[in-house]
C-alpha cells in the first residue's frame, strides 16, 4: 500500500471543521441582527440590502447550509473513513467539495443581500448557484460511497447508513424542487405553479429538515455518543430499525406546513397522519443515544462534551414531539404563522442540530492538530452553559409569544367582529422578541467562545495524518 493510501484524510475535515465554527458565527450573528431588527424596527431604515426580507434567507442558508453542512462534511468524512478502515476515496474529489461548498455560500452571501432569489424557502438561491451545489453533490456522493465500496472491513456502520441516506436523499429533494426556467443569469420562474409548486416546495422544505437537519446529524450522533461515552451504541437493532423507519416516514410529512391552505384536504391529514407516525422512530432514535451512556452516566458530570451531545438528543426527543403534535390540525390552527413554529425550528436547530454539531466538532478538532485534548476544557463547560441557558430563552419567549399571538388573532367579540387589530398583537410580542434577542447574542457568544478555544488549539498544532488502522481492528 503507498504512504498516501496507509494514511486517513484528515486535510478535508480539519478544512471543514474549521469553518463549521467560523460560518456558525456568521450565520448565527445574522440570526442575532434580524432578531434585533424586530426588536428595533428603524436598526436599517432606508438600506435595502440590509432590510429583514434580504437578510432572513441569508441567515436561514448560512445557519443551515453553511454552519450544518460543513459540520456534516467534516463529520461524515471522518466517520467513514475511521469506520471503514480506508482512505477517503478520490481526495481531489474531496478537495472540490470543500472549496466548492465555499464559493457556493459565498455566492450566496453576495446574492441574497441583492435580493437575487427564487422566492422558495430554505432554496432561494438562484439557477446557477443551483448547478454549483448539484456539482458539489454529486462529488460528495462519489467521494463517500467510493470510500465505502473501498472499505476493508465487511460491515457498514449504522452511521454511514444515516450520512448515506441524507446525501441521496437531498440530492433527490434538490434536483425536483429546483426544477426552473431560466429567463436571465439570474432570474428564473418555478417548473410547477400555484398549489402544486407549495406541495413540492413543502416536501422539500420539510425533508431539508428531515434528511439535512436529522438524518445527517443522526449519523453523528450514532458515532460521536458511543466514542466519547465509551461505551457501544445501547440497541444495534433498534438503530436499523431507527434509520428505515425514519427514512420511510419523514418522506410523506411535507403537507403538514400547508395546512388550512388551497392544498386538497386528504393530502393534508396524509401529512398529519405520517407526521404522527413519526413521532416514534424519531425517540427511539433518541432513547438509543440516550442509553448508550448506560453504565457511563458519571461521565456527564466532567465531560463537557458528552454534556453537549445528551443534552441534543433532549433536545431532539423535544422537538420530535413537537412537531406531531403542532402537525395536529387542530393544533395547527392556533400555531400556524405565529412565533410558535419559530420557537420550534430553533429548539431543533439549536438545541438538537447546533449542540450535537459543537459536541462533534470538539471532539474532532484535538485530534485534527494533534493534541490531548481542547486548549481549555472549562471554556467547554462555559460555552455549554451559556448555550443552554441561550436556547431555553428563546425557545420559551418564542413558545409564550406564540400562543398570545394565536389566542389573539382568533379572539372574536358577542356581534363577531376581532376583539384584537393586528398590530395590537404586534405590541404585546415586543418583550419576548427582545428575550428572543437576549437568548440569541447568548448563542452566539457561546459560538464565540468556542471560536477562541479552537484557534488556541490548532496553535502550534501537528496536522500530520493518522495511519489507517488494520482491518483486524473492529469499529473506529
Amino acid at each position: 500500500m503507498s504512504e498516501t493510501q496507509s494514511n486517513y484524510n484528515y486535510k478535508v475535515v480539519r478544512q471543514f471543521a474549521v469553518m463549521t465554527v467560523i460560518w456558525g458565527i456568521v450565520g448565527m450573528a445574522m440570526g442575532v441582527f434580524i432578531a434585533a431588527q424586530l426588536v428595533w424596527p428603524d436598526l436599517t431604515y432606508g438600506i435595502e440590502f440590509l432590510s429583514y426580507g434580504r437578510l432572513r434567507p441569508l441567515h436561514t442558508n448560512a445557519v443551515i447550509f453553511a454552519f450544518g453542512g460543513c459540520a456534516l462534511f467534516a463529520t461524515s468524512y471522518w466517520c467513514v473513513q475511521r469506520t471503514c478502515h480506508a482512505r477517503l476515496f478520490c481526495g481531489p474529489l474531496a478537495a472540490f467539495t470543500f472549496w466548492g461548498w465555499q464559493v457556493v455560500i459565498l455566492l450566496a452571501a453576495i446574492t441574497l443581500p441583492m435580493g437575487m432569489t427564487s422566492g422558495k424557502e430554505y432554496a432561494e438561491l438562484e439557477w446557477p448557484i443551483d448547478l454549483l451545489i448539484t456539482a458539489v453533490w454529486v462529488s460528495y456522493a462519489v467521494v463517500f460511497f467510493g470510500t465505502i465500496a473501498k472499505r476493508t472491513v465487511s460491515h457498514i456502520y449504522v452511521a454511514n447508513w444515516f450520512f448515506g441516506g441524507f446525501i441521496l436523499a437531498v440530492a433527490l429533494l434538490h434536483v425536483v424542487n429546483s426544477c426552473e426556467i431560466p429567463v436571465s443569469l439570474f432570474k428564473s420562474y418555478s417548473c410547477y405553479a400555484g398549489a402544486q409548486d407549495a406541495m413540492v416546495q413543502w416536501w422539500y422544505g420539510h425533508n431539508a429538515v428531515g434528511f439535512f437537519l436529522t438524518a445527517g446529524f443522526l449519523g453523528m450522533m450514532y458515532y460521536f455518543v458511543p466514542k466519547q461515552a465509551g461505551r457501544p451504541v445501547y440497541s444495534y437493532r433498534l438503530s436499523v430499525v431507527h434509520f428505515w423507519a425514519l427514512i420511510f416516514t419523514y418522506m410523506w410529512a411535507g403537507p403538514h406546513h400547508l395546512h388550512y391552505t388551497a392544498l386538497p384536504d386528504w393530502t393534508q391529514s396524509v401529512g398529519m397522519l405520517f407526521s404522527l407516525i413519526l413521532l416514534a422512530p424519531s425517540w427511539g432514535g433518541m432513547i438509543n443515544g440516550i442509553m448508550t451512556l448506560q453504565g457511563a452516566w458519571h461521565k456527564l458530570r466532567d465531560d463537557p462534551i458528552l454534556k453537549f451531545l445528551i443534552t441534543s438528543l433532549s433536545f431532539y426527543g423535544m422537538s420530535t414531539f413537537e412537531g406531531p403534535m403542532m402537525a395536529i390540525k387542530t393544533v395547527n390552527a392556533l400555531s400556524h404563522y405565529t412565533d410558535w413554529t419559530v420557537g420550534h425550528v430553533h429548539s431543533g436547530a439549536l438545541g438538537w442540530v447546533a449542540m450535537v454539531s459543537i459536541g462533534s466538532i470538539y471532539y474532532l478538532l484535538p485530534k485534527l492538530f494533534g493534541k490531548q485534548e481542547m486548549f481549555s476544557v472549562k471554556l467547554i463547560t462555559v460555552h455549554f452553559w451559556v448555550a443552554t441557558i441561550g436556547v431555553v430563552l428563546y425557545i420559551a419567549s418564542m413558545w409564550i409569544a406564540g400562543v398570545m399571538q394565536g389566542l389573539m388573532w382568533r379572539a372574536v367579540n358577542p356581534d363577531g367582529t376581532l376583539t384584537y387589530s393586528f398590530v395590537e398583537a404586534v405590541k404585546g410580542s415586543y418583550p419576548f422578541w427582545t428575550i428572543r434577542f437576549v437568548g440569541g447574542l447568548l448563542f452566539l457568544s457561546g459560538m464565540v467562545i468556542m471560536a477562541y478555544n479552537m484557534f488556541k488549539t490548532m496553535a502550534g498544532g501537528n496536522t500530520a495524518d493518522a495511519p489507517v488502522l488494520a482491518p483486524a481492528g473492529h469499529h473506529a
